[in-house]
């Protein structure tokens, strides 16, 4: 989300569209996207994707993805979960950021390869260019997002 003198810039997440929407406009309604009318407020909790929704949800995105492939009984996957929760917070409107259970969706996982966890992979435009394999600091997760925002 960019921001310019009098309006704000923000990307929609699903078609990738340029949106100004007024900074002082707080009526409490969401705005939406002039193109595809899809809601522009930014998701401020990781998107849950599933074998059903990973197509639409993450390869199709307009924004790049970060995905963190977790399990309930990993302890990394839990240490790192806070950490995935504070940059869904900080970079809504400028990634995507959501979650995979492995052991729920084996699917997706076999298809990336993924072997041990916690795994996080970067989409752009539908496909893989940052892998990420076991716990790592915020800011080491951001400096290798920067490149693809």
């Amino acid at each position: 989300m960019n921001t310019t003198a009098n309006s704000q810039i923000m990307r929609c997440p699903k078609c990738g569209a340029n949106n100004r929407i007024a900074a002082n406009a707080q009526t409490g309604a969401i705005p939406v996207c002039g193109r595809c009318k899809t809601p522009l407020a930014a998701e401020a909790q990781p998107v849950i994707f599933t074998d059903r929704n990973f197509a639409a949800e993450a390869e199709k995105s307009a924004l790049p993805v970060l995905i963190d492939f977790w399990a309930a009984w990993c302890g990394p996957c839990r240490i790192i979960a806070p950490v995935i929760e504070q940059l869904a917070k900080e970079l809504g409107g400028k990634v995507r950021v959501g979650k995979l259970n492995v052991d729920e969706n084996q699917m997706t996982a076999a298809r990336f390869r993924v072997q041990s966890i916690p795994t996080l992979l970067v989409l752009k435009n539908g496909s893989e260019v940052e892998r990420i394999v076991g716990v790592q600091s915020k800011e080491a997760i951001r400096r290798r997002l920067e490149k693809y925002m």
